[in-house]
């Protein structure tokens, strides 16, 4: 992660999270969580110095190298003078850096534009170390028109996709060449459509050879895909259509090829993998260390069969090596999160590290390239993320948290697999720790936090965890007073959950209920760290003005609680998961302060469907609620979040019809606000028509809030946060009051 002044680097993240789909359990959370993500802006990775003593860091759009055993030790590398362009009056404006590999090279990427969730397209320059030059790549290209160049392995190449097409660039000569010739709007080389960004976070779609002669890319065929349109009916006179490549759950996906090409020829070798390209998915693919062969990740339509497969660059033959499968679904996310690139290599290249719930706990385990299988953490826990292979001291460094679910921690394990894992995190230090770790595993850039503890950042040395320099921060008295709880339901089954009360609590006394909820196997609501119980929503604050604040974790939430607490989702979404909301509800309004006729629920995107379905099916507990972006029908989502989780409707539409909240409109007996914004490329407006059908024809009525134009984040357009949440707070008071009674 890029160490700046955290407050822009949370709100950088915040930004770009507010785009995704998932986003709706992060809105509690988005100034804490967020900060846990690998980088604090997409594709800027901490850049470590060669010696992995210190980083580099961008202020005043200088570059600066940050030496982390003399914290007093910081110098400029590039000046802002060296960074402005000849004609130019100010340097250029540094969105994402990165060096060569040999340290002599920065690339840097500035002027971006938005394509989908994140700015991926935009500007590239590079600046010469030894010669001091700085040089723009593309010239002659459109403005803000390159996307995910990187060096070649020595430094002397960039690569980067332009139109949907491959180009090389020598930075010696300045001379461009094309290397792949027929991407159009829909035959996209080197990136990725819509439904392959938001599912599998997959945008940079081509990979250098180790020896820089060859680039292996993905080539997605959307041809067939059909467009979703858009309406735009306030930015000119007469409205106009805006198309979005959209499969939906039982429409067949883009055809996906994997081939290389060699920079020198041109020539290019598909390479042969087994089985129909378009009921497959390749969510993941990378050279071997040999850079005769490349190693990929083969998904079936369905998403519960995992192949891995080497293939011959020369022969573009491919052989399967390992294998596993799924009752339910293989979760590729449970080994990278924003990030889908590299492949953990050990032992010379003869083994790699690889991520699996075989067992019914997601796992390390060694597999060489005979698909001969070790496992290397054991026992009843989750890795929730592996953080640093450590090969030259046989080390993996992972995040766990084998007894509370709400939190993470740092242990090592020997790759052996034999030994017990060692926590590494201070045992003083309870709640969620997350770790930049330095090639070699000397040094760590460490941050933690708890419900009553901002996030604070320090430099660390590991083993030993020994403080470098910066400074955890201290409780904070004046914080959300966040209770977490535990609570079974009467099927047995005991959520974790958290719980603000009202400022002035009074047992004697009954108080309104608002449950947060998101429910869906995207994210976590209950988690220990900062902000955990605020409501960005909410103008003001919920505790002061008397209410009780609740998030519950249904089945089917990804928390580190094993295989089975994650899949029993599985085509139950919208069933299932808003039982246990229920079911945990009706065990809090026996709470004799509680006032059960005063119970809210809302939720945004995935919760804000939970919230509908809650509000329908469980008229008899919930009297208010306010649903913003939520998929209405199930069946028009995409078919790989959708399917994924509920399987393909074109063999069993039951789940559908049964998860989905128009299937209940009919029951609605409170209140209901109804948010959406019409610009939606991901939960498409249509959702909030096919409900209002719904309600119309029941003559159920409701509270209806489209707001023109707006994304699926809502936050388009001068005075629109501020509406939202004056819609929000002023709803909930007139139809749920606060206050004890």
């Amino acid at each position: 992660m890029r160490i700046k002044d955290i407050s822009s680097k949370l709100n950088a993240i915040a930004m770009r999270l507010a785009q995704k789909i998932k986003f709706t359990v992060i809105i509690l959370f988005l100034q804490c969580i967020l900060a846990f993500s690998a980088f604090a802006q997409f594709g800027q990775k901490t850049q470590w110095s060669k010696d992995n003593r210190g980083i580099y860091q961008i202020e005043n759009n200088e570059v600066l190298l940050q030496d982390l055993y003399q914290p007093t030790n910081k110098k400029i590398i590039i000046s802002k003078q060296e960074l402005t362009p000849a004609g130019a009056v100010s340097p250029l404006a540094i969105r994402r850096f990165s060096f060569s590999d040999d340290q002599s090279k920065l690339l840097i990427n500035t002027n971006t534009r938005r394509v989908w969730r994140y700015d991926t397209r935009g500007d590239y320059w590079v600046f010469n170390l030894k010669t001091k030059k700085l040089t723009k790549a593309g010239k002659g290209l459109p403005e803000a028109s390159l996307m995910f160049a990187k060096f070649s392995p020595d430094g002397s190449q960039l690569a980067y996709v332009f139109q949907h097409n491959l180009f090389m660039e020598d930075l010696e000569s300045g001379k461009v060449k094309q290397l792949t010739f027929d991407g159009n709007e829909r035959l996209i080389n080197g990136t990725f459509d819509w439904a392959y960004e938001e599912e599998f976070d997959c945008r940079d779609g081509f990979r250098w050879s180790p020896d820089g002669k060859k680039i292996a890319f993905w080539q997605i065929d959307a041809r067939k895909i059909r467009n979703y349109l858009m309406l735009n009916t306030t930015d000119s006179a007469y409205s106009f259509n805006i198309p979005v490549e959209y499969p939906k759950a039982g429409q067949d996906p883009s055809a996906c090829k994997i081939a290389v090409v060699d920079v020198s020829s041109g020539s290019i070798k598909p390479m042969q993998i087994p089985g129909d390209s378009v009921q497959h998915y390749i969510p993941r693919m990378e050279w071997s260390p040999n850079a005769t062969e490349i190693i990929l990740q083969q998904l079936n339509r369905k998403q519960n069969e995992s192949k891995l497969m080497l293939c011959n660059v020369s022969t573009g033959i491919s052989r399967i090596i390992y294998s596993e499968k799924d009752d339910a679904w293989i979760d590729i996310k449970a080994r990278f999160s924003e990030d889908p690139t590299g492949w953990d290599w050990i032992n010379n290249g003869k083994e790699f590290i690889w991520v699996s719930e075989k067992d019914g706990w997601r796992h390390l385990y060694k597999v060489d390239t005979k698909g001969k299988e070790t496992l290397i953490t054991k026992g009843n826990f989750d890795v929730i993320s592996l953080d640093l292979i450590d090969a030259e001291n046989g080390y993996a460094y992972y995040t766990a948290s084998p007894d509370n679910a709400t939190q993470a921690y740092l242990y090592r394990i020997k790759l052996s697999g034999s030994g017990k894992p060692e926590r590494i995190s201070p045992q003083a230090q309870q709640g969620t720790h997350a770790y930049d770790i330095a090639p070699g595993g000397k040094l760590a850039i460490h941050r933690f936090t708890n419900s009553s503890t901002p996030m604070g950042t320090e430099m660390v040395s590991l083993p030993a965890h020994k403080t470098l320099s910066g400074e955890l921060q201290k409780p904070n008295v004046q914080a959300t007073k966040v209770e977490f709880i535990k609570i079974k339901t009467a099927d047995d089954i005991e959520l974790d959950g958290w719980m603000v009360k009202p400022s002035n609590f009074d047992a004697s006394k009954k108080y309104p209920v608002v449950f947060y909820v998101y429910g869906e196997p995207a994210s976590q609501t209950v988690r220990d760290v900062y902000g955990t119980g605020r409501n960005r929503l909410y103008k003001g604050s919920m505790a002061d003005d008397g209410y009780i604040y609740i998030s519950l974790e249904n089945r089917g939430a990804p928390a580190p609680k094993g295989r089975t607490w994650r899949k029993f989702i599985y085509k139950n979404i919208g069933t299932l998961n808003v039982r246990d909301q229920a079911m945990a509800a009706k065990e809090i309004l026996k709470w004799q302060f509680v006032d059960s006729t005063r119970v809210a629920v809302w939720g945004w995107s995935g919760g804000g469907s939970s919230t509908l379905n809650l509000l329908f099916q469980y008229p008899e507990i919930y009297q208010t609620g306010i649903a913003i972006a939520a998929v209405g029908n199930q069946l028009t989502y995409d078919n790989i979040y959708q399917e994924r989780y509920m399987g393909n409707p074109t063999d069993d539409k039951e789940p559908y019809l049964k998860g989905s909240p128009v299937t209940y409109a009919k029951n609605l007996k409170g209140n209901l606000l109804y948010i959406h914004g019409t610009g939606d490329d991901n939960v498409h407006y249509q959702n909030a028509e096919l409900l209002i059908n719904e309600l119309v024809k029941y003559n159920k009525q409701f509270t209806l809030m489209s707001y023109p134009n707006r994304s699926h984040s809502i936050s388009e357009g001068e005075g629109t946060t501020a509406h939202l949440s004056n819609l929000f707070t002023i709803y909930l008071k007139q139809h749920c009051p606060p206050g004890g009674r």
